[in-house]
């Protein structure tokens, strides 16, 4: 990443609502500075979660503890457990909209020794960040950054440097694991850099 002309992404970009910055969000910079060292990777899948009217979103169930982030202003990290995994999701809009992105792969950057350490030295590069489990772990991102302020740095941010996808290049398809949701499961909120070979899964 070119550290000089990156910006931390500010509040504003987060106002906008899930599909519009599930859109923005491909090409943006993840960081994560820890005690270890830095780590980055280019976001190259999302997937977009649409308040408490998506059935596939945490929104939907209500108002609880696990979810009481997204009900604030966003810009904050929305970090939940799944099984042994922890996956790192964006909050958008002003408050009370519940719209979120869920980072589901990256094109690892920085840190990528420091990443195999975390992940296991016989992964290649390709799968480092090749999920949103993985990209936690590689990344170093757990639960205890919940809530974390992402317009304010360190530990946790999101940045720009300039990368731009063109909407050709930018492939829409139905999100995954939510067989759950109804008709909402069909919904084409899943959104790639198909020619990317740091994707989470080639098809779907």
């Amino acid at each position: 990443m070119a550290k000089g002309k990156a910006r931390i992404l500010p509040r504003a970009f987060y106002m906008a609502d899930g599909l519009s910055a599930a859109s923005a969000l491909l090409g943006k910079v993840l960081v994560s500075q820890t005690a270890e060292g830095l780590t980055s990777g280019r976001i190259v899948e999302v997937e977009a979660y649409l308040g408490s009217g998506d059935r596939a979103a945490h929104a939907f169930r209500g108002r609880t503890p696990r979810t009481e982030i997204l009900w604030a202003e966003g810009g904050r990290a929305y970090v939940y457990s799944l099984h042994t995994h922890h996956l790192f999701n964006v909050t958008l809009g002003p408050a009370e909209s519940q719209d979120v992105v869920l980072v589901r792969a990256l094109e690892p950057l920085d840190g990528l020794a420091l990443m195999r350490q975390r992940r296991g030295e016989r992964h290649p590069a390709r799968l480092l960040c090749a999920g949103p489990g993985r990209l936690c772990q590689a990344l170093g991102i757990s639960r205890s950054l919940y809530g974390h302020d992402l317009t304010q740095g360190a530990p946790l941010c999101l940045m720009d440097d300039g990368t731009r996808f063109p909407a050709s290049e930018i492939a829409a398809s139905p999100r995954i694991g939510i067989d759950y949701a109804g008709p909402d499961r069909d919904q084409p909120w899943r959104l790639t850099l198909p020619k990317s070979p740091f994707l989470s899964r080639r098809r779907g």
